[in-house]
């Protein structure tokens, strides 16, 4: 007899597979094809009508290019590794990169239909860098735009906007501090000055 326990996270998988699945843009006819199984066979895993497998989970870790341990819900305690769950927030994809507490760090993708301005004001720091695209930032009466390995930080209590040029999507990181855990980030070091443009969220 399975240990409830058990069944129980096996039940999960399926919510776990539709969800990457989605994420990852894939239709249920082409992720089955890449992962070697059948269109119907994907859809009862997805739907909690067929028991998960190693031998059916492995190729669709492999074809989402996530942990097996994602798929199955392998408890975290003890490992130091950041499970990396993708979020949509107001149309943008958030990865978060540390755990709750403390400095926040996040991988943003920013779609390229994100290029009007909308600031707002919130207590804390936070530090960007572009890792791809170009990034349009408006910093109180500023309105700058960053390119990739340019860096920029800033008091959130100033308005503040960030996204996309309109040319196209940005990937951007950003580090944020709550009051108190501010986080002093030098972005060139043959430049001694911490402030300057581009400095900003």
């Amino acid at each position: 007899m399975v240990p409830s326990s058990i069944a129980e996270t096996l039940d999960l998988v399926g919510v776990r597979l539709r969800r990457i699945r989605e994420q990852r843009g894939l239709t249920l006819t082409v992720a089955a094809e890449h992962a070697g199984m059948s269109k119907s066979t994907l859809s009862r895993l997805e739907n909690g009508q067929r028991r998960p497998s190693l031998e059916l989970l492995l190729p669709l870790a492999q074809v989402y290019r996530v942990p097996l341990d994602d798929l199955v819900g392998a408890p975290e305690v003890g490992d130091p590794r950041i499970r990396i769950k993708p979020r949509q927030v107001n149309g943008r994809t958030v990865l978060p990169l540390t755990r709750p507490g403390g400095v926040q760090a996040w991988k943003i993708l920013i779609p390229a239909a994100q290029s009007t301005p909308s600031p707002r004001t919130h207590d804390g720091f936070e530090w960007l860098y572009v890792l791809s695209g170009r990034m349009r930032l408006v910093l109180g009466d500023r309105d700058l735009i960053l390119d990739v390995g340019e860096a920029a930080e800033f008091d959130t209590r100033v308005p503040h906007w960030f996204g996309s040029t309109g040319d196209g999507p940005a990937e951007v990181l950003s580090i944020f501090g709550r009051p108190g855990e501010r986080m002093l980030v030098r972005a060139d070091a043959e430049r001694p000055e911490p402030h300057r443009d581009p400095h900003a969220d």
